[in-house]
């Protein structure tokens, strides 16, 4: 039977490092699924700082759709333990592939587009079901309300999506300066 975990925190908050923290400590193979697009300098130094944390025994799966694929992975079958880090950044990159003009776009569209992200992850949780499954996210609730209309869709999809998740999990956590709060 597996185990869903989630964390999720604010920018720097220790999230990452806590979720590697509790797959260093759990046994068997560990997958990290990195959801991160390397598009500017600034995401591949991040990118960077997060494969030095990792160590080298870990199985890395760059993804951030398509989780139906998951079982053609050799790692990902072997795996004990998977962690997905991060969760809003897949919701981004899943936003951006579609190439719309969240400016113009109607409501209606974007929740097609929020549905098809939710069957995804969904679709990665099921595949996950018998793992032990650490799901890391961003809290996007605790700011102002974004002053321009995509930032508005975003924040409610990601704000769904981790309802969602903190429903499902057996385990929650929310970080703030680096100390885990278990909140369920």
């Amino acid at each position: 039977m597996g185990h869903l975990t989630f964390i999720t925190g604010g920018a720097r908050s220790g999230k990452s490092t806590f979720g590697e923290k509790l797959a260093m400590e759990s046994d068997g193979n560990v997958v990290y699924i990195a959801t991160a697009v390397a598009f500017d300098d600034g995401m591949k130094d991040r990118i960077k700082h997060h494969r030095e944390r990792r160590p080298d025994e870990w199985t890395t799966i760059e993804r951030y759709r398509d989780f139906k694929n998951l079982p053609d992975d050799p790692g990902f079958l072997e795996a004990d333990t998977v962690l997905l880090d991060c969760l809003t950044v897949l919701i981004t990159n899943q936003m951006m592939d579609t190439g719309i003009d969240f400016d113009t776009v109607p409501a209606e569209k974007v929740w097609d587009i929020e549905a098809d992200i939710m069957k995804d992850i969904e679709t990665a949780l099921d595949l996950m079901r018998d793992k032990n499954v650490i799901v890391v996210a961003n809290e996007v609730g605790l700011g102002l309300v974004p002053a321009y209309r995509m930032g508005s869709f975003f924040r409610d999809i990601a704000g769904r999506i981790n309802q969602m998740m903190a429903g499902r999990a057996d385990d929650f956590y929310f970080c703030v300066s680096g100390v885990p709060m278990k909140v369920k």
